[in-house]
């Protein structure tokens, strides 16, 4: 794993950080990402939109991950 760039390690950690709020959402029915920045506000949606956007960009890159 020495071989990722700035952006892959950006993209994993967006990636967690959006399953362990999944993960709180299912467990405890607790939405942490609204709970800091507002039920559906503007910087929520940003939070959602690059979470999303990183995991198409892991998905894309998983063979490169994988190789390392």
């Amino acid at each position: 794993m020495k071989n990722l760039t700035t952006m892959d390690w950006l993209a994993l950690v967006l990636v967690v950080v959006g399953a362990l709020n999944w993960g709180l959402v299912g467990a405890f029915n607790f939405n942490l990402v609204s709970a800091i920045f507002g039920d559906m506000s503007s910087i929520a949606r940003i939070v959602y939109v690059l979470v999303g956007l990183s995991a198409v960009y892991v998905l894309l890159t998983l063979p490169k991950l994988a190789r390392k």
